[in-house]
């Protein structure tokens, strides 16, 4: 990888490919850097239109949800302490006990069995 980083090394517990990453249009996210680095890992690159704030909403949300209810809340002794944290929060309390007002006050998992139920009953 660029700059003698390895996926162990920034952090990588799995595979990047297919992951979408979206952003702002901010200089940072649209360098050439961070476009090498990306197609280097196999992450697709995604911003928003200009002057359309809503398209980056819910995950706006998510990231002051993990920040506040959190992260700001816990300090990590190395950064794959920090990653397996963060994940079992997102896993298991954001995806399967938390509700979204989005989603009808229903977790995330619920909405999705829902969704795959109804699915199947259609069929």
């Amino acid at each position: 990888m660029r700059d003698g980083c390895s996926r162990r090394v920034l952090g990588y517990t799995g595979s990047t490919a297919k992951v979408i990453f979206h952003a702002d249009r901010g200089c940072q996210y649209t360098s050439s850097q961070l476009a090498a680095v990306a197609e280097e890992i196999d992450v697709r690159l995604s911003v928003g239109r200009t002057g359309v704030c809503w398209d980056n909403a819910q995950q706006e949300s998510f990231w002051s949800t993990l920040k506040t209810k959190f992260y700001q809340r816990h300090t990590f002794a190395t950064r794959v302490e920090t990653i397996a944290a963060v994940s079992s929060w997102i896993e298991n309390v954001y995806n399967r006990r938390r509700r979204h007002c989005a989603l009808g006050q229903i977790s995330p998992v619920a909405f999705e069995h829902r969704l795959t139920t109804i699915t199947a009953q259609a069929a």
